[in-house]
């Protein structure tokens, strides 16, 4: 059968790309790797912890054999561990002392289900940085070339946010914010006065506070306020391509999905130019199929979409599809993460706070933007937020019984206050992902090579990230307790980005402005890969934005004739 479009994956972007492109009339095919799901048996958000195995962890032996790579992830569990790929059988390789963390989904919906929910718009601030400061190539769009996009995609996936006013984090269009706590409030308070520059924001989130028209529609409801998000939703309250991409598709009637299906490559014809194929290989019975289409999109995330067009070099294109700017699969970046500082905080000794909110506290970049950085370009925001210790801690230590158990349930330990720095990573094209030369995984695929390292310019940021942590906790009057020395290992942060960017000059960028390889013009690639550059905040949301302007872009080239 051909298909009008294929989808490769089926992930954050591949889900609106897949919306996008079957709402204009295309009959589309998503292609994903990993095993089908479905929410009404897969998802693990209903059971009680009781239900699940050892406490909900996972026996070290199993981690030791299957996920050494994939454990490090917080939402890794027995909970969720059905969604994780196994390092054993998708390994990674990385030069010695350069370590990497490549955390995947292996399920349809991919990542999207377990994500953390965080969803920031670039300004136009991060997409003039590179031209600005010289690091990196100039980005060939604009934040108004991404704004009604940005708005497209908040109404469909509903964002939960509060209007700030503020040049270096846009505005959307908002569900209400999630209410800050008490000591969140006096938090807040102290650090605005303190630092004039600095604001303490709901942290915005993909949840749906109050579930509009749109979303009941597809069969979502409002958010419990339960934070166990990365275990699926059955109240589909959490955006992801299963509780909201995907089924607006599928009552399109243009949706065709398989899964287990391994894209091995992409298919040219060598005379007009145009990717015509996909070559997949059956993730279970490892026989080969190829399916047909006029175009085609790539979201296998930043490092599947680099393999890929690796994986597909020929005699005309040697060093891989849409590759002779040399740009594919470089200038990985994946922000600075793990920087927490904690402190014990005086919040108020009479106030509680019901449920368990989806989302934290969101400070917003301030250096080079109302402060000056210190030896750096580009800045960096925090997450967090100021939690209490609660009944379970204080009447569950070991050695209480009887009435004491009862009088401690009653008892609320001490205001913590956490604030973790997100900072961003300049392009540099010797952070790049290679093809090894004779490791190939489970299906015969050679496995990526990542040799990745920050700069300079990141290990100035994280001095100050962490002196700026402690100097607001304890301006709020907080008492520092712990503080990470240095970053999370790279990966871990989850954002990786970058592999195939975007650029005027085909000599230098992989993609055109709507997301095109220059070279390929049935090929967009809507993902990760697709960054120039990273901003410090998270990057889902623009994945979206692009995904949706390219397919409608995508769209109007075919009626024109032009693809």
């Amino acid at each position: 059968m051909t298909f009008d479009a294929i989808v490769i994956g089926s992930g954050m972007s591949g889900g609106i790309a897949a919306k996008e492109l079957c709402e204009r009339g295309l009959k589309v095919l998503v292609i994903e790797r990993g095993k089908n799901i479905d929410p009404a048996t897969d998802y693990t958000d209903n059971k009680m912890p009781w239900e699940l195995p050892n406490n909900n962890g996972v026996p070290q032996d199993e981690v030791a054999e299957h996920y050494p790579m994939q454990s490090m992830c917080y939402a890794f569990s027995a909970a969720t561990k059905q969604f994780w790929a196994k390092d054993s059988e998708q390994p990674i390789s990385t030069p010695e002392g350069k370590p990497f963390a490549w955390i995947k989904g292996d399920h349809l919906g991919g990542r999207s289900v377990m994500w953390g929910r965080q969803s920031y718009r670039l300004s136009e601030m991060d997409l003039s940085a590179n031209a600005k400061d010289g690091h990196g190539v100039d980005w060939p769009i604009r934040y108004a070339d991404l704004a009604p996009w940005y708005d497209h995609v908040e109404k469909f996936i509903g964002v939960a946010g509060s209007k700030e006013g503020l040049p270096q984090l846009p505005d959307g269009e908002f569900l209400p914010a999630f209410e800050l706590n008490d000591a969140e409030k006096q938090f807040k308070a102290s650090v605005e006065k303190s630092f004039p520059g600095r604001k303490v924001i709901s942290g915005r989130t993909a949840n749906l506070s109050e579930a509009q028209p749109q979303h009941t529609e597809l069969g979502r409801t409002s958010c419990q306020n339960r934070s166990i998000c990365e275990r699926g939703c059955q109240f589909k309250a959490v955006h992801s391509s299963l509780n909201s991409s995907l089924p607006a598709a599928r009552r399109t009637g243009n949706l065709t999905i398989v899964t287990d299906a391994i894209v091995h490559s992409l298919v040219q014809d060598p005379k007009s130019g145009k990717i015509t194929s996909v070559k997949v290989i059956d993730a279970k019975t490892k026989e080969g199929r190829t399916y047909e289409a006029k175009i085609f999109f790539l979201n296998a995330s930043t490092m599947g979409s680099a393999q890929i067009l690796l994986n597909s070099a020929n005699e005309a294109n040697p060093r891989g599809l849409a590759n002779g700017s040399d740009q594919v699969g470089r200038n990985i970046m994946d922000h600075l993460y793990g920087l927490a500082t904690i402190a014990i905080f005086p919040g108020p000794e009479d106030s509680y706070y019901h449920g368990r909110r989806p989302t934290g506290i969101y400070i917003p970049r301030f250096r080079n933007v109302t402060e000056e950085g210190d030896g750096f370009v580009r800045g960096y925001g925090y997450q967090g937020g100021v939690s209490r210790t609660g009944w379970k801690q204080m009447a569950l230590q070991p050695g209480v019984v009887g009435a004491e158990i009862k009088e401690r349930a009653h008892t609320f330990g001490p205001w913590t206050a956490v604030v973790a720095g997100f900072g961003e990573v300049l392009p540099n094209p010797e952070n790049r992902m290679t093809l090894h030369a004779s490791r190939t995984d489970k299906w015969g695929m050679a496995i990526p090579h990542i040799d990745y390292s920050i700069g300079a310019n990141e290990k100035a940021m994280i001095k100050q990230i962490q002196a700026d942590g402690r100097a607001m906790l304890e301006a709020a009057g907080g008492k520092v307790v712990t503080q990470t020395s240095d970053a999370a290992m790279p990966g871990l942060g989850i954002h990786e980005m970058g592999t195939a960017r975007m650029g005027h000059d085909p000599k230098t960028s992989v993609l055109n402005k709507w997301n095109q390889t220059h070279e390929i013009a049935n090929l967009f690639i809507t993902d990760g890969s697709a960054m120039t550059s990273s901003g410090c905040q998270n990057p889902s949301l623009t994945y979206m934005a692009l995904s949706a302007r390219a397919a409608d872009h995508a769209v109007k080239l075919m009626k024109e004739g032009a693809l």
